[in-house]
């Protein structure tokens, strides 16, 4: 399959995970039970979230079409497939049901599935690796903000 076809496959799945995802919050970084959390000094406005995985699932898209073309393997469909439902579910665990140790597991697990995506193929992928940069800091930042809350509340 050609690249442009991957990075459209993949950007189908990324943004349908990242609807599915909202669906699943139920509205819930507005909700008065979100916002009376103590949350971390470093917590940016709503509006970076949007513009940050609107980037991350664009560049997570040309990552993973980069990384089909190489290693078209079930590993890379099985990692990647993980990687969605953890991204997925966590909406749903810690805005709808405020399940917020649980969110920080599965933060971790999907933070540690793309850091595996990182450096398992780094090597293959070369300065393409680049555009799993966004997501792996991303997620980062948002398990210190779990993290956080779950310490503080």
């Amino acid at each position: 399959m050609k690249l442009v076809k991957l990075v459209i496959v993949f950007l189908a799945i990324n943004f349908a995970a990242l609807a599915i995802g909202s669906l699943l919050m139920n509205n819930g970084p507005q909700t008065a039970w979100y916002e009376n959390l103590n949350q971390a000094p470093w917590t940016p406005p709503g509006w970076v979230f949007g513009v940050a995985w609107t980037t991350i699932m664009v560049c997570f898209s040309i990552y993973m079409a980069y990384l089909y073309k190489v290693f078209p393997t079930n590993k890379v469909i099985t990692l990647f497939s993980i990687q969605f439902i953890c991204n997925v579910i966590w909406n749903y665990i810690f805005f709808n049901q405020h399940l917020i140790g649980l969110g920080l597991f599965v933060i971790i697990l999907l933070t540690l599935i793309i850091a595996t995506f990182l450096f398992l193929y780094t090597k293959h992928l070369k300065f393409k690796s680049i555009f799993i940069l966004p997501y792996f800091i991303w997620l980062c930042i948002a398990t210190s903000l779990n993290a956080y809350i779950l310490i503080n509340n």
